[in-house]
């Protein structure tokens, strides 16, 4: 017989009131030099920017394959290995293009529009981001604790040499009336690992 929960119960269970999924912010250390025809400069407005402009993101899957023995008439299951699935990230665009300009820039560094040339050496094109998992507390700035103006952070993961393989399309029409043009792209990971929240202290500005 199961035991009967209370709501008081429960309130202790959920704490800091569940997480949000839209309480978040996502970050790119930088991206390779892009050509000065076809890209912009990764600057500190572009990184800012980028900060406003991801609308959406996903905290990473994670996936263990599994091997399959056969013993006797019965299958018996042992650890594969780890894979990591494609990180997709959605921006806002804005009349400036400088995010999209920056992701065809880094696309281009990668690969040139008219020929096959373009960075040879893996650790000139990938690069590292992370997502932080914000809360509706607030931190001081100077010590870390109590209230301040910086947001708590509950969940950190780190991305690990990643670099685009896909810039979505952005669909113009007549008919699209009351929105804001935005645009997905895929990212390739090597690998991530989630990281203390610790080690970020506080999102000041957010």
């Amino acid at each position: 017989m199961a035991d009967i929960k209370s709501l008081s119960e429960f309130k202790k269970a959920m704490q800091g009131g569940g997480a949000r999924p839209n309480l978040f912010e996502v970050r790119l250390d930088s991206t390779p030099p892009a050509d000065p025809q076809f890209g912009t400069t990764w600057d500190s407005e572009a990184k800012s920017d980028f900060t406003f402009l991801c609308k959406s993101a996903q905290l990473p899957a994670s996936n263990m394959g599994s091997i399959d023995v056969p013993f006797r008439g019965r299958t018996f299951k042992v650890a594969g290995d780890r894979t990591f699935d494609t990180w997709s990230v959605t921006i806002l665009n804005d009349t400036n293009f400088v995010i999209r300009k920056v992701m065809e820039g880094w696309m281009q560094a990668i690969g040139q529009y008219s020929d096959h040339s373009g960075l040879e050496n893996p650790v000139d094109y990938m690069k590292n981001a992370k997502v932080l998992q914000l809360g509706r507390g607030k931190v001081n700035k100077e010590s870390g604790t109590g209230s301040g103006g910086g947001a708590t952070v509950h969940a950190v993961y780190q991305f690990i040499d990643i670099f685009p393989t896909n810039i979505s399309a952005i669909d113009l029409s007549f008919d699209s009336t009351d929105q804001i043009e935005e645009f997905t792209v895929d990212f390739q990971v090597q690998f991530w690992y989630p990281d203390s929240a610790g080690n970020i202290g506080k999102v000041t500005g957010t």
